[in-house]
């Protein structure tokens, strides 16, 4: 280990003061991190195990080179502490931990690697996978080679901190508050969405700067989402055995840091500029009504297990920040399939995950998170449970408790499948309803009983707990499985690029290829497979609950077969703006859908339908009908066989309200669903003689609808695996100034629902 200036040594008879050209203090042990001011700079690390603790300076323009080594001298509360008086912005620096090394106990403790600050705002550098990244001699053939230490200095080769100015004139920008019953997602990855976008000029594309663009805004306004889920922006690693194989870290579902915006999606540099892009993209984004909510990766970091690097948390105190074997301390507790799992039942790792949270919400105006594997969060010793400590700081908490909280209910570990267990305040991804949506159109379905429970908001899964529709991230696709083009596209996955054999990925996912493994001239099958497209979209944003559209479903991307695209960071992963014909026309169609949820709350109610007769108006407010027009049956419900369902959604018998109080009534709508192969007679209910329905959806189509009446009590001919939506067309109905429908129970709706219930 080499350095210019060996200040720890001198510290031993002069803890503090001047030491050639640089000044040390004594510091403060909060906050934790690197701390600038006008005055200079304070570092702060928790440690409870190391015996010594190094502060570790590099130039800006010398990186690799270290500068200063600073002992530092005070420990408060198991915080490491010290203060460089003007010290500038710019200097990066690391940690180094001395200590027990005895892998056996979980201690491993080695001054020789230079550690990343779990608390740095920003990190420059790529780490270089060299054998000094590895605490123990990595190219031994010894099977317990990692009991030993290696000596190899790391710094040279690993990523920095940086110290940066965190002041930023947001210009009055805060959160924006969307109710989570008017929210529509949109999946997404920071580069994937505008890296061929021609639109954006060649330096910001895949950048932040790039997804702050006046044209990639003007693209999420008109499709009408209205938050932006980004995918993992943590700054995470490049894993040297997908490098090995020419392939990269796409996803990022690999943290190195849980404050540093991710550095490779900055154009405009990586000393601290990477915060002030993210600052500006959040600003721009809330400017045009759009939230941010972040993918984020609590449950496990880039170090792996005990054969990985060490890179940061590893070397300042394993055990604190780790879960571990009880009786095999040098092995970890895998409950994410990745190596190693955080330890959230140690007050200091939930402190630092909780810093995080908060300054994601107070310093980068984010509007809520999307916890990854939520269930390993959510664990207590073995199990996952409601009364966590994880579950519980954050329902106290002021500030996270305030903004959207969504948990992937799931992780690997026994009982980790935890979908409808979350408590009040979150939201969760609803594997059930994207399992049931699937199941229901590829008419794997036994009956529709499942399948009314996902339109109505999964009430089954939810209501009890006393969460409301708005619990349930309803989903037919993510960044994790095939896309939704490729779900009908392929019965199976060809993930051959990935370099794993097709052995990764999911193999069970209710896809459905249409008649043709792959693409195909067949005009038939094409036609086909668009319509299952609309069918899945259409459920999607006519559901209640909270849709989430997947990144380039709305146009039909395709990842070529592959549902595990992780390590594709080219095309294959990237959004196309060079459209088809085909490609142009389910656009449309998906950002009418959008507009036709947006404008009738009747699809986004806050409340679950209570499905009886309201007392003073005799009008139900949720009705299930079978293909005669007539309310479904017990029988019905029973028969595994059936699989067309039609539903009236009474915007009349809506029992909610305003934010000014004021009763929120909308049209009568009708939808029915077909997902037999092939037509089935149903009759639109109603008195013949003045009941018309007007339709706005068909699926069978490649357009929506416009004008085409039909009279009720007549048979109309169902399509093959199609949707459909008529509202009930009454005198046009009179409106507020705010846009709200004025109360107008009408003689013709009241006849029509009691006739039905009759």
């Amino acid at each position: 280990m080499t350095q210019t200036k060996t200040i720890a040594e001198l510290q031993g008879t002069k803890p503090y003061g001047k030491f050639t050209d640089i000044e040390v203090w004594p510091g403060r042990p909060y906050p934790l991190g690197a701390t600038w001011s006008p005055k200079g700079t304070n570092f702060a690390v928790f440690s409870e195990r190391a015996t010594r603790m190094d502060l570790c300076l590099f130039r800006r323009e010398t990186p690799n080179k270290e500068e200063y080594r600073i002992q530092m001298m005070e420990q408060t509360d198991q915080v490491w502490h010290c203060f460089i008086p003007k010290l500038e912005t710019g200097w990066r620096y690391g940690f180094r931990a001395h200590g027990e090394w005895n892998p056996k106990e979980g201690n491993l403790f080695n001054p020789n690697k230079l550690l990343i600050d779990p608390y740095t705002k920003a990190i420059d550098g790529t780490i270089e996978w060299h054998p000094a990244v590895f605490p123990y001699p990595i190219k031994s053939d010894d099977p317990h080679r990692y009991l030993t230490m290696d000596e190899q200095d790391s710094a040279p080769y690993i990523t920095k901190g940086v110290v940066i100015d965190t002041t930023y004139d947001w210009e009055g920008d805060r959160q924006l508050e969307t109710p989570m019953h008017e929210t529509v997602i949109y999946e997404m990855h920071v580069k994937g969405l505008t890296q061929l976008n021609k639109n954006v000029p060649e330096k910001q594309r895949g950048t932040y700067s790039g997804l702050a663009h006046p044209s990639t805004i003007e693209y999420l306004k008109k499709l009408g989402v209205t938050a932006v889920e980004l995918m993992p922006i943590h700054h995470f690693v490049q894993d040297s055995h997908l490098q090995d194989k020419g392939l990269r870290n796409y996803w990022g579902y690999n943290s190195q840091s849980f404050f540093a915006p991710h550095a490779d999606y900055a154009a405009s540099g990586r000393a601290g500029e990477q915060v002030i892009e993210f600052k500006d993209m959040v600003k721009k984004l809330h400017k045009a009504g759009l939230e941010v909510i972040l993918d984020v990766v609590y449950n496990h970091t880039a170090e792996g297990n005990h054969f990985g690097p060490m890179l940061s948390m590893k070397g300042l105190d394993n055990q604190a920040y780790y879960r571990l074997v009880d009786d095999s301390k040098e092995f970890y507790m895998d409950y994410t399939g990745t190596g190693n799992t955080v330890n959230m039942v140690h007050n200091r790792s939930l402190q630092l995950v909780m810093d995080s949270l908060r300054y994601w919400v107070t310093e980068m105006h984010v509007d809520g998170f999307r916890f990854d594997l939520a269930s390993a969060l959510a664990r207590g010793l073995y199990e996952v449970g409601k009364l966590s400590t994880f579950l519980d700081t954050i329902h106290q908490d002021p500030i996270i408790s305030q903004v959207k909280l969504i948990a992937e209910p799931w992780d690997v570990g026994p009982g980790g499948y935890q979908v409808g267990a979350f408590p009040v305040l979150w939201s969760e991804w609803n594997g059930k309803y994207r399992d049931s949506v699937r199941e229901f159109w590829k008419a794997d379905a036994h009956g529709v009983s499942d399948l009314a429970y996902r339109l109505t908001g999964s009430s089954d899964l939810y209501e009890l707990s006393g969460r409301r529709p708005a619990a349930s991230i309803n989903f037919v696709t993510a960044h994790d499985g095939f896309t939704l083009r490729d779900l009908y596209s392929y019965n199976d996955k060809h993930n051959e690029a990935n370099g794993e054999d097709n052995r990764d990925g999911e193999s069970n996912n209710h896809s459905w290829n249409c008649g043709v493994e792959g693409p195909t001239d067949d005009p038939d099958i094409n036609a086909l497979r668009s319509r299952m497209q609309r069918n899945q979209l259409a459920t999607l944003l006519l559901s209640q609950g909270v849709p989430m559209i997947t990144m380039g479903d709305e146009y039909g991307r395709t990842q070529q077969g592959n549902n595990n695209a992780y390590c594709q960071d080219n095309p294959i992963s990237w959004f196309d703006w060079d459209w088809t014909e085909e490609q142009t026309e389910l656009f449309s169609f998906t950002r009418k859908l959008v507009e036709l949820r947006r404008d009738n709350p009747v699809f986004h109610r806050r409340r679950f339908f209570n499905g009886r007769k309201i007392q003073d108006k005799n009008l139900s407010d949720v009705i299930w009908l079978n293909p005669s027009g007539h309310e479904m049956t017990e029988d019905n419900w029973a028969d595994g066989n059936q699989l067309s369902l039609g539903m009236i959604l009474n915007g009349e018998g809506m029992e909610e309200y305003d934010e000014r109080g004021r009763r929120i009534k909308d049209d009568i709508f009708l939808l029915i669903l077909n997902g037999y192969w092939e037509g089935v007679e149903f009759t639109l209910p109603g008195v013949k003689e003045f009941t018309r329905w007007e339709m706005l959806v068909d699926t069978h189509t490649d357009e929506i609808p416009v004008g085409k009446d039909y009279l009720a009590d007549e048979s109309f001919l169902l399509g093959p695996r199609s949707l459909y939506l008529f509202r009930l067309k009454l005198r046009r109905a009179n409106r507020t100034a705010e846009g709200k429908r004025k109360v107008t129970i009408v003689d013709q709706v009241r006849k029509l629902l009691q006739m039905i219930q009759e």
